[in-house]
């Protein structure tokens, strides 16, 4: 199993930059990928952003190519993603996964707010 917690989640405003974090622990050496989910009010979960632990390759949604580069820390166990230049349509929770085999394993979200 895997634990994942999330942090760095805020009220930003419009235009500004956050930075999220997620350390997992646990059975960290099974792990396939990570990545970073985002639901925002009255919609479905999405995919943002994937990292293979593997190689590092990344996978982008089509909506944040650019703008909200994911990264890792293989030394921390941790995964990151930067988000720039927020728009305040992007306010969510965003949600840390890992995969192992066929399971993914799920952070408890933190919350991004953009506003003004």
């Amino acid at each position: 199993q895997v634990q994942l917690v999330e942090s760095g989640g805020g009220l930003v405003q419009p235009g500004g930059s956050l930075r999220l974090a997620c350390a997992a622990s646990g059975s960290i050496f099974s792990i396939y990928a990570m990545g970073w989910y985002r639901q925002a009010p009255g919609k479905q979960r999405e995919l943002v952003a994937m990292i293979r632990s593997t190689g590092g390759s990344t996978n982008y949604a089509d909506s944040v190519k650019g703008g909200f580069p994911i990264s890792r820390d293989n030394a921390k166990n941790t995964v990151y993603l930067q988000m720039n230049s927020l728009p305040p349509e992007a306010t969510a929770v965003f949600y840390c996964s890992a995969r192992l085999g066929p399971i993914d394993y799920w952070g408890k979200g933190t919350l991004v707010t953009v506003s003004s």
